[in-house]
């Protein structure tokens, strides 16, 4: 758990006194990788901060989505296939991709915070499942207050969270991919998600400024 970047963004949303509507942006929007990773039997493994790319994550800026694809390692190594890795081997882990940004300083804290987004696609099979979520972590993210739901059909989505009132807690919206592990030139089969992302201009943003970090987090 720390922290390894600090800087005043103007995130994707909205806010007044009791209320807050964030976005899903673009490729510049303060993004944030973490994976946890789990064996076939769901026992918890490891998990720690990766690169947004590495949770195999497309940004298309020019026409506005995000692509959300299955998890692959590169690594042959036989803790991630079976019997090692390559074309048609095996994914023998689970792994929970978590893409998000995060407002730091109670900016979000003591609000009912929206997170709306829009589907365009879903060609995923039941290998994978994909979630939008809000999350209210205390400061040393021991305590957790979460929302989320699953996508799936195309079509706008929305979800609500209302805030623990405590200017040290950490809020954090976006989506999680989890599934088994696929070797990169087998991942067509297992489908994909495009998210949309308007712009700024497009969701009506007011640019309320928040401190956003990257950080560790189980």
């Amino acid at each position: 758990m720390k922290c390894v970047s600090a800087l005043l963004a103007a995130a994707a949303l909205t806010a007044s006194a009791q209320a807050a509507v964030v976005g899903v942006g673009n490729s510049t929007a303060p993004w944030l990788g973490f994976m946890n990773v789990f064996d076939l039997g769901g026992n918890y493994v490891f998990g720690n901060g990766w690169g947004v790319p590495d949770l195999r994550t497309s940004f298309d800026d020019a026409n506005s989505t995000l692509t959300l694809l299955p998890n692959s390692i590169g690594d042959p190594n036989s803790f991630w296939y079976t019997p090692f890795g390559g074309p048609g081997s095996t994914g023998n882990k689970i792994m929970e991709a978590n893409l998000y940004q995060e407002v730091l300083g109670g900016s979000l804290s003591g609000t009912t915070v929206t997170f709306n987004g829009s589907v365009l696609s879903n060609s995923f099979t039941s290998a994978h499942t994909v979630k939008a979520f809000i999350r209210d972590f205390s400061s040393d993210f021991s305590n957790l207050n979460e929302q989320s739901i699953v996508l799936s059909s195309p079509g706008a989505f929305s979800l609500s969270l209302n805030t623990i009132n405590d200017p040290t807690r950490i809020v954090q919206w976006g989506f999680q991919v989890k599934g088994v592990n696929v070797w990169i030139s087998d991942i067509a089969p297992f489908g994909n998600m495009v998210i949309a992302t308007p712009t700024p201009g497009a969701l009506g943003v007011l640019g309320l400024a928040g401190l956003v970090a990257g950080r560790r987090r189980r």
